[in-house]
């Protein structure tokens, strides 16, 4: 049993070590998991009877300590908004169910494994495991953030085939490989006749994508179309912004804006709540931070302003499902994380965050968790949850070019940007705040998962990010310009423009979807076999 554990920390391990920001390590993910499903496999040929609750136990330990160690600087967030003890059991809720939901795909390969072959009992896991992955990005508890195709954001020149399949493609490439090296050493170890073939399969399987991928990136050329784009970034702190003068941060925006700024600027980007003082949306051209910003837009004739903001609308009944009372006024009104475009006309455009942080900016489950709401306001998120929009929409300049304001954690989500461009954006602007994390790989991990969406999209990608890390992302995913961390500057780039759509952007995360009706087959399975069998053969 204690080697079983000791196979559970290795893979945790080299999953670990094969994580960003690491660089170049992501190869390690392709034989990650072949330790602890040799534990697995293991338990299985034990004379064990209880092997459902050793496995469900080798499982949950060794993806605890995996999650635990990649998104630690979650804890770092909470700490700064509340005492240690308290941060560290709210920590408990992202690090654990991740790893809970992990657990479960493999609990359930297991009692496949009961019932049906090895050929399907495999299928079966990577069915459950994609089938995870997607429910974690859907429900009200999202958190994709450990998604195995994320793990290849810092080695993207071998992933340059997620313009077909996007993360989840990476995801498959990483279970079918550790299921291939399983079965090569299981075949190894007893000297049979399959190891050759096995191994030969193994091989394929890890390089004829990096292969392909490699070639794809070495020829790709980006059809010449530049506009001249400004990010900036004001270096805030995130825990002091709200506190400070409104008007000197939006000096300080200005200033470093025009540093840079060229006639031919077509675009100064702003990051997430960068205008600080919450606007009232109906009547924002009176707001004196709008007027001050086209004042400056005056020098730029051709320029747009895109920024973060906090902003409300006000209704005269309870419109939406997240609109609150307000009772000066006697009528309802939503909040939102918004990004706003500024230009030198009186056409204003907006688009609220839709990605909303579960906790931060949302109640997970509302209706039932109601309770939780003064819990939930702790870590710096509001009583109640934020308004949202349900889906992107695409700002345009008045020559027509389309842009994609994608708000911070909204841009973990590859089908939810590639919607984005399908509805025309010709580039993707990430505007973000990732000081909250504090200089820990979080902001790192951040900044690294946005060139997965330019691979995916084909679009450059122009990134401001508050207390993070400002940087440009070209159409093959590669940082042309970067900020340090905690230093205020800002970054000009020629990028190309874009209009042609990927497979990806078309079809969207078929592999995930297919993934889940599977499971949902094997699941009946499960069920039917239970209904089937006494239930003493179930332990």
């Amino acid at each position: 049993m204690r080697n079983n554990y000791l196979l559970g920390i290795t893979t945790a391990f080299t999953a670990w070590l094969a994580w960003p920001p690491v660089p170049y390590t992501s190869i390690l993910l392709l034989i990650a998991f072949v330790p602890l499903l040799l534990a697995v496999e293991n338990i299985i040929r034990s004379e064990s009877t209880k092997k459902g609750k050793q496995v469900f136990a080798v499982s949950f330990f060794s993806f605890v300590i995996w999650n635990t160690s990649c998104i630690y600087w979650v804890f770092n967030s909470l700490n700064a908004v509340m005492p240690v003890a308290v941060a560290f059991m709210v920590s408990l809720i992202p690090f654990g169910l991740a790893a809970l939901l992990m657990t479960i795909a493999f609990w359930l390969y297991y009692r496949l494994r009961m019932i049906k072959g090895r050929l399907l009992s495999y299928i079966g896991l990577i069915s459950f495991w994609l089938g995870y992955e997607y429910l974690h990005q859907t429900w009200d508890l999202a958190f994709p953030w450990m998604n195995l195709g994320n793990g290849f954001s810092n080695f993207h020149q071998i992933v340059q085939w997620y313009e077909f399949t996007g993360v989840y493609g990476g995801s498959l490439w990483v279970l079918i490989s550790n299921v291939l090296a399983l079965e090569a050493y299981l075949a190894l170890r007893i000297k049979s006749r399959e190891a050759k073939k096995l191994i030969w399969a193994f091989s394929g399987v890890l390089a004829l994508p990096i292969l392909y991928s490699l070639t794809i990136y070495t020829n790709y050329q980006e059809k010449v179309n530049p506009s001249n784009i400004v990010v900036v970034q004001p270096n805030v702190d995130p825990y002091l912004k709200f506190g400070s003068p409104a008007a000197a941060q939006l000096q300080g925006l200005i200033r470093l804006s025009d540093s840079i700024g060229q006639p031919n600027t077509e675009y100064f980007i702003w990051p997430e709540t960068a205008i600080p003082e919450t606007a009232d949306e109906n009547n924002v051209r009176t707001d004196l931070n709008f007027q001050q910003v086209q004042n400056f837009l005056q020098k730029y004739p051709n320029a747009n302003v895109l920024s973060g903001i906090e902003s409300y609308l006000m209704y005269d009944s309870m419109s939406t499902a997240t609109a609150r009372y307000h009772a000066g006024s006697a009528k309802y009104y939503d909040r939102f994380n918004a990004a706003i475009q500024i230009e030198n006309s009186a056409r204003v455009q907006f688009y609220h965050k839709s990605k909303l942080v579960p906790g931060v900016e949302q109640t997970p489950f509302s209706s039932a968790l109601g309770f939780m709401k003064p819990v939930f306001a702790a870590f710096g998120g509001s009583t109640g949850s934020y308004g949202r929009q349900d889906e992107p929409s695409v700002f345009y300049t008045q020559s027509g070019i389309g842009v994609a304001p994608v708000i911070c954690y909204e841009s973990i989500w590859g089908e939810y940007v590639s919607d984005y461009v399908d509805k025309g954006a010709q580039f993707i602007a990430i505007i973000t705040n990732d000081g909250w994390w504090g200089n820990t790989s979080g902001k790192d991990q951040h900044l690294a998962y946005a060139k997965l969406r330019s691979i995916e999209t084909r679009r450059w990608i122009a990134r401001s990010a508050n207390t993070g890390i400002s940087a440009f992302i070209n159409q093959r995913g590669d940082i042309t310009r970067r900020s340090g961390w905690w230093h205020a500057t800002a970054l000009k780039e020629n990028i190309n423009l874009n209009d042609e759509l990927t497979f990806y952007t078309r079809h969207g995360d078929y592999i995930a979807i297919a993934a889940c009706i599977l499971s949902g087959a094997f699941l009946a399975l499960l069920v039917l076999n239970l209904i089937q069998r006494p239930k003493r053969s179930l332990k």
